[in-house]
């Protein structure tokens, strides 16, 4: 078992060499009281001191002093200084994933959305006005109150029914995609063929 290092008097006693440190990071009336110092290894000793600095309450300034046997305080070596947060400090909350930090109604209520939205797509509004631009030329609805001819009901039900409408698009951007990407990796090779 390793044995404590003990208490490096000349560097415990070295406090204004660590507030002399702290001024060229700190302003002097950033600097507070003298909270002590503790032992971090042989020879290695932390000075802290209280922060006055603007939105750093609770916080504390600390300077680590280093030194070789049989130097004196002001042959002391400033390994590290800086400020850190104490208890009673203000501190920002533990970070979270993106998706760890949804509420469930969040994401229930994205999803209702996306499904809404679906729908929608899916069976699109068909209007009166867009029969009559499909009707191939010379044909004529029925009108008024006469029947439509039964022969028209059942071509209607024998007919497949139609493939989704976004499908022909895709392709269509698939295939766009794809002839992009042929012609970018032509010119990158530094053939230039145009497609």
């Amino acid at each position: 078992m390793a044995r404590k290092p003990k208490l490096d008097t000349v560097l415990a006693e070295a406090v204004d060499t660590a507030r002399q440190a702290l001024a060229e990071i700190a302003v002097d009336s950033e600097i507070g009281d003298y909270c002590g110092a503790s032992v971090e290894g042989e020879r290695l000793v932390t000075h802290r001191f209280i922060s006055h600095r603007d939105g750093y309450r609770g916080w504390t300034w600390f300077v680590t002093l280093a030194r070789i046997p049989r130097a004196k305080a002001k042959d002391a070596t400033v390994c590290e200084l800086g400020i850190i947060p104490g208890e009673d400090a203000l501190l920002a909350p533990a970070w979270v994933p993106w998706a760890d930090r949804l509420a469930q109604d969040e994401i229930d209520a994205a999803q209702r959305e996306g499904e809404q939205t679906d729908t929608a797509s899916d069976s699109p509004a068909v209007t009166e006005d867009a029969l009559a631009a499909d009707e191939p030329a010379g044909t004529e609805q029925p009108t008024g109150s006469e029947p439509a001819p039964a022969a028209a009901e059942e071509d209607v039900d024998s007919q497949e029914p139609e493939e989704n409408p976004r499908r022909p698009v895709r392709r269509r951007r698939t295939a766009q995609r794809t002839a992009a990407r042929r012609r970018a990796a032509a010119r990158n090779r530094g053939g230039g063929s145009k497609e």
